[in-house]
C-alpha cells in the first residue's frame, strides 16, 4: 500500500478533563495503529488535534466497531485508568442491528430465557477462543469464558427483516458478541467475519458493521465520581 486510503468519517470528542478525553469513534477507524493504519487512527488523530503525544487509549475497540473509547493524556494516570478496563470494573452496552428471526440452537453453550417463556431478553454463555493468525473466533466445548445478555432493541424494520438489539457483555473476549449473535442465526449486519469472510477492498466504506458501544459507565479511579458517557453514532445511518 503506497498510500494510506483516509478514512472518511470524523472523530468526536465528547468528554475531556486533564485526565482523559472521551471519544465517539466511527466505524472503519482503527483505535491504534495496526497493519496498514496508522495516521487514520484515533490516537494519532488525537495526538495531532491536541499536541499531546503522550496520549494512550484506556482500552480498545475493534477498527469495525463505532462508539465510545476513553484516552489517558495524562502519563501518571495511565495505569489507573488501564486497570479500570482490565479488572472490568465498567459497565458497557452495546447496540446492533440483526436479523428478525427465530433463533437458532447454538452448537456449544447455553441459552438461558431470563423473562421465561418470553425469547429475550436471554444469557448466552460459552467458550470462545480465537488463535493467532486466523480472522475467525470459535466456539469450543469446555469451560465457558465468554457471557453476554441480549435483549430486543426499540428499532425494527419488519419490512427489511431487521431489528435493533441490546447487548451487555459480561465478559470481553475477542469477537465475542458477533460470535454471540452468530451463533443465534442472527449474525450482525454487515459482519464480513461471520457467518462467513466477506473480502472488501481497504477502501470501501459502503457497509459498515453495525455494531455501537453505546454506554459506558464506571466509578472514576481519580475523583471517584460516578461517569457516565453516550454514544452519539446512530444505527443504520449507511443504510439510511
Amino acid at each position: 500500500m503506497v498510500q494510506e486510503p483516509g478514512i472518511p468519517f470524523a472523530l468526536d470528542v465528547l468528554y475531556e478533563d486533564a485526565g482523559i478525553i472521551v471519544v465517539d469513534k466511527p466505524h472503519f477507524l482503527a483505535t491504534t495503529p495496526r497493519g496498514m493504519w496508522y495516521r487514520e487512527t484515533a490516537l494519532i488523530r488525537l495526538r495531532e488535534l491536541y499536541g499531546e503525544p503522550d496520549i494512550v487509549p484506556a482500552h480498545r475497540l475493534d477498527r469495525l466497531t463505532a462508539g465510545l473509547v476513553v484516552f489517558v493524556r495524562d502519563p501518571a494516570l495511565r495505569g489507573a485508568y488501564q486497570m479500570l478496563f482490565q479488572e472490568r470494573r465498567t459497565t458497557k452496552t452495546y447496540e446492533c442491528l440483526a436479523p428478525v428471526a427465530p433463533i437458532q440452537r447454538p452448537r456449544y453453550g447455553t441459552i438461558e430465557r431470563l423473562e421465561s417463556p418470553r425469547v429475550f431478553p436471554l444469557r448466552r454463555r460459552s467458550r470462545i477462543v480465537k488463535d493467532r493468525g486466523i480472522l475467525q473466533a470459535y466456539e469450543e466445548p469446555g469451560a465457558v469464558n465468554a457471557e453476554t445478555v441480549i435483549e430486543l432493541g426499540e428499532q425494527v424494520s419488519y419490512q427489511s427483516g431487521i431489528r435493533a438489539y441490546t447487548l451487555h457483555p459480561r465478559t470481553g473476549k475477542t469477537h465475542q458478541l458477533r460470535v454471540h449473535m452468530n451463533s443465534l442465526g442472527l449474525p450482525i449486519i454487515g459482519d464480513d467475519f461471520y457467518p462467513q469472510i466477506v473480502e472488501r477492498p481497504y477502501d470501501d466504506f459502503s457497509q459498515p458493521l453495525e455494531l455501537i458501544a453505546r454506554r459506558l459507565s464506571f466509578t472514576d479511579p481519580v475523583s471517584g465520581e460516578l461517569r457516565t458517557f453516550v454514544s452519539r453514532i446512530p444505527l443504520g445511518q449507511h443504510n439510511a
